[in-house]
């Protein structure tokens, strides 16, 4: 999104759109900017949470530092409940999934319960700093984010014919 377009969304100039996402940057709310690959398009069409839980439960809990080389866990969340960590993986096939969990087992010394994606009708949504009790610049940045992401939605949905 342009900043000209940030400051009409937001009923500020531009120059002082660009001050508040600069601010917003420097206090690190706002982290950095990335590219959001479709996974489809990359080679990666099989989406899967692993569940993951040690052996040996009196074991040091260092699986994310062991599995960190295994390029296919996109997301690693330590969880309460049976399972100590929840990854989210991207795979080519079956197959690459089968020597992942293999991967995953022998790395990190422990068992996997996996669920497979089906599909995904959203991903990838930011904050809803609207209703964070956060300052009213980052919710005013959030807004605009969120209202742009929702049009771009919308594009990406009428251009698939939906």
């Amino acid at each position: 999104m342009s900043f000209t377009e940030l400051a009409r969304q937001t009923g500020l100039s531009v120059s002082a759109a660009q001050q508040r996402v600069r601010r917003l940057e420097r206090r690190g709310v706002i982290r950095g900017y990335a590219a959001l690959v479709n996974p489809d398009d990359a080679g990666l069409p099989l989406t899967a949470f692993i569940s993951i839980k040690p052996f040996d439960p009196a074991a040091p809990d260092d699986a994310p530092s062991r599995l960190a080389h295994l390029q296919a866990i996109e997301a690693c969340h330590s969880v309460a409940g049976e399972e100590n960590y929840i990854l989210k993986v991207r795979v080519a096939s079956p197959a690459a999934l089968e020597d992942l969990l293999q991967e995953i087992r022998a790395a990190a010394s422990v068992s996997t319960r996996t669920t497979i994606v089906l599909s995904t009708p959203y991903e990838n949504r930011p904050p809803d700093v609207l209703h964070s009790g956060q300052p009213r610049e980052r919710r005013a940045a959030g807004a605009a984010w969120t209202d742009e992401r929702r049009r771009s939605d919308e594009r990406a949905e009428e251009e698939r014919g939906g």
